[in-house]
């Protein structure tokens, strides 16, 4: 991650020169020209650590001195720029190059990736996420990183050195309504029946509204029906997602419950779902057994049975 590299570096240049001051522009502080204030130094310190946050951002003016000073940063500078990719600002980028500023390549993490990303963030947080559990997590929180990273932090703030299970994960983001709801539709299409009725019934006593998890249901089958409508078109991961209509992290999960699902296991599945619905809304009597009663008939539908 871009931020983790730039706040390594940080650090170390705090640690050499803890009397320096830390100065990091925004993309709009670059564009009003505050570059050339903040690497002039400061009258409070005598050593100054700046980190430009976007290269793309340089006025045109002020290429030649980025340039100069990543080339020549004085022994009282430490400068880090950032680029997020791409063809803008690749002028200064070559002219960098040329000049020989070292440079990190932070690599984006692949959709598919998602889950040992998570797994790597819980070994540096000192915990242990089994690849069940880091799927979860990234069912749970989704696919920006930064969340991902927190959302790790936090865990092992709670249970530091702990073996982090997916029903803890499950349990520790079910304050979240639709969290819920997707913790077990997850659990349901991926054939882990008992799972499902556990995460369930604690849903419910907690206060999760019916509503939710047959919705979440609904949108997991719906989902699964679109991905086979979709596979004879033999399009790559993220056009897949787009024709599915989900985030391109969810096409690896919803690519491995196809091969336990049919077409006509999905039919029957959606079918079920809009019968517990209506029981859910008030056709009948007892919503926790509608449901209950659902997760049975799903597990069913996905066995062809």
């Amino acid at each position: 991650m871009v931020n983790r590299a730039v706040d390594e570096r940080v650090q170390a240049a705090k640690a050499a020169r803890p009397d320096a001051e830390v100065v990091d522009l925004s993309p709009a502080d670059v564009a009003e020209g505050r570059f050339a204030e903040a690497v002039g130094g400061s009258l409070f310190a005598a050593a100054s650590i700046v980190v430009v946050r976007d290269l793309t951002s340089v006025p045109a003016e002020q290429t030649e001195l980025v340039a100069n000073t990543a080339a020549q940063p004085g022994d009282n500078l430490c400068l880090t720029l950032t680029h997020p990719g791409g063809v803008k600002g690749k002028a200064l980028l070559d002219r960098l190059a040329k000049a020989r500023v070292p440079r990190v390549s932070v690599e984006a993490v692949k959709a598919g990736d998602l889950p040992r990303f998570v797994m790597a963030e819980a070994r540096r947080s000192r915990v242990k996420l089994d690849i069940n559990a880091a799927t979860a997590l990234v069912d749970a929180v989704g696919g920006d990183l930064y969340s991902l990273s927190a959302a790790v932090a936090q865990l092992a703030s709670d249970w530091p050195g702990e073996d982090l299970s997916v029903d803890l994960v499950n349990r520790y983001f079910a304050g979240r309504a639709e969290v819920s709801g997707y913790a077990i539709s997850d659990a349901v299409m991926a054939g882990r029946t008992q799972q499902a009725l556990g995460l369930l019934r604690w849903a419910l006593a907690t206060g999760t509204s019916p509503v939710y998890i047959t919705s979440a249901l609904a949108a997991g089958l719906r989902s699964l029906g679109k991905y086979y409508g979709a596979r004879g078109m033999r399009i790559g991961p993220a056009d897949m997602a787009q024709a599915v209509g989900v985030p391109p992290w969810k096409i690896t999960t919803i690519s491995a419950q196809a091969r336990d699902w049919t077409p006509a296991g999905v039919a029957r599945g959606i079918a079920a779902v809009a019968s517990a619905d209506a029981d859910v809304k008030g056709a009948g009597a007892d919503a926790a057994f509608a449901l209950e009663h659902l997760v049975l008939a799903l597990d069913l539908a996905r066995r062809g049975m």
